[in-house]
Parts: C-alpha cells; structure tokens; sequence
C-alpha cells in the first residue's frame, strides 16, 4: 500500500451504507506499531450545488482494542435486546422520483410545486 508522511497503510475496507461510506484503515508508525483508523464519510451538497466530502475519524490503539471491542459488543447487544426488529435498509437513489419509490425525489422542478 502507500506511505502517508510518517504512516504506512497496509490494509484498507470500504463499507457502503446508504449515504455513508465507512473506512476502515490498518497503519503503521514508523516504530512499526499497528494501528485502525475508522473513518465516516458523507456526501454534503453546499448552497451552490457543489458537494464536499464530511469526514469524521477515529484513530484506535492496539492496546485499547479488547476494551474497544467489549463495549461495542455490549452496546450492540443492548440495542438488540432492547429495540423492534430491524428493517431492511433502503439504498440511497439520488435519480429516485415520488411515484416509484415512496421518498422524496430530486427530480422534482420548481414548476411541479404548482400542480
């Protein structure tokens, strides 16, 4: 994989999930040591039409995974056990309209509102 300054990644998993896309990144010091960075990205449209990437990063230690690891399970868990069940997620159609998929649709014009 590539170097990135001081950090080499060696190992990297993309996860698409609706408008998300996580990142899961191995690393290495220059020591060497192992790292994770978990990264989220979402797609954000700006006043002009533009879009920009939002991106929100977590950098674990190899010595915090156990503890990381035993609350995730545990908050896992406590979802499962304590909400309905889970409803398949609908993916993310920017090209999607009103009639065919029950959401909002970016194809409306100004000139529909009228009707």
């Amino acid at each position: 994989m590539e170097e990135n300054g001081n950090n080499q990644e060696l190992y990297s998993k993309a996860i698409k999930a609706g408008k998300r896309t996580y990142f899961f990144d191995v690393k290495s010091t220059r020591a060497e040591q192992y790292y994770l960075t978990l990264t989220e990205s979402k797609k954000r449209f700006t006043e002009d039409g533009k879009f920009t990437y939002e991106k929100h990063k977590i950098f674990l230690y190899r010595e915090d995974f156990e503890k990381f690891m035993e609350a995730l399970k545990d908050s896992i868990q406590f979802i499962e056990d304590n909400s309905g069940p889970l409803e398949p997620r609908k993916e993310w159609n920017p090209d999607a309209t009103i009639e065919n998929s029950g959401e909002y649709s970016s194809n409306i014009s100004f000139e529909d509102l009228d009707k």
